[in-house]
């Protein structure tokens, strides 16, 4: 299941960047308006030691992008030392899975749908992750529905059109919930073959502990299932947020790192 789901993730990247082995890493080199990341490559079984950490940065200055790395702890437990002791700071957290049997569905007094490749939407949608992202936590927040409106009227049209292209190929698929106050929550998954990543789940602050995270997951998941998908995964920000999810039927099988 772990070598799966670090297939996964070398994987998925493909859909907006091209790939440079550096050493031990895939550096994958971003074709899109987003920057990506380094990553080992799955299965090599590689110690990867500081002095592999400052290849890839030197690499990265030659191409003027940013210096990252995103892997799976379990498969690659030497990159997070390795990246330390280069000066990078490294974040943990939980890695989680869900399977068909496994799922859960929330139910919550909101309406919640895949949506569509409309940009008013999925400016709506990039707002409120914004919004999630900028208060981070499971807390109830100040943040609402005027602050969405605001925040979306700022998304970058190059921005836009990127997620309006992925939607378009279906290599990414947005969904939200909304009430009386318009939309509250929003999330996506990105499916490659029979796997997928639920990433981007957030809810406005102040709409926080209605269960309007999960419910979202749960479209996104049932959507996963009908479409082909047989697992699905996510990495959550703490323990506490991973507690959302666990809600739903994902449970822990590892531990996700980035570095920068």
């Amino acid at each position: 299941m772990i070598s799966r789901v670090d297939e996964y993730l070398h994987a998925v990247p493909l859909s907006g960047a091209v790939a440079e082995q550096v050493g031990p890493f895939t550096l994958f080199r971003s074709t899109t308006v987003w920057p990506y990341y380094a990553r080992p490559v799955p299965g090599a079984g590689v110690t990867i030691k500081p002095d592999d950490v400052a290849v890839l940065r030197s690499r990265c200055e030659e191409l003027g992008i940013p210096v990252s790395f995103e892997w799976v702890v379990d498969t690659c437990p030497s990159l997070g030392p390795a990246a330390a002791a280069a000066g990078l700071s490294v974040v943990e957290h939980p890695l989680l899975v869900l399977e068909r049997d496994q799922l859960r569905p929330a139910t919550v007094e909101a309406r919640c749908e895949i949506l569509s490749a409309d940009d008013a939407v999925l400016r709506q949608a990039r707002a409120v992750a914004s919004l999630a992202f900028g208060d981070p936590g499971t807390a109830v927040g100040a943040a609402g529905p005027q602050e969405r409106d605001a925040k979306a009227s700022e998304v970058a049209d190059d921005l836009i059109e990127a997620v309006l292209d992925r939607v378009r190929r279906g290599v990414t698929v947005s969904a939200a919930a909304f009430t009386d106050a318009g939309m509250v929550a929003s999330g996506q998954h990105q499916p490659v073959g029979t796997t997928t990543e639920i990433v981007g789940v957030g809810t406005l602050p102040s709409m926080r502990r209605r269960g309007l995270a999960a419910a979202v997951t749960s479209v996104l998941a049932e959507h996963a299932f009908a479409n082909g998908v047989d697992l699905i995964l996510l990495s959550a920000e703490t323990r506490a947020v991973a507690a959302v999810y666990e809600r739903v039927g994902f449970h822990r099988i590892g531990t996700a790192a980035a570095a920068e």
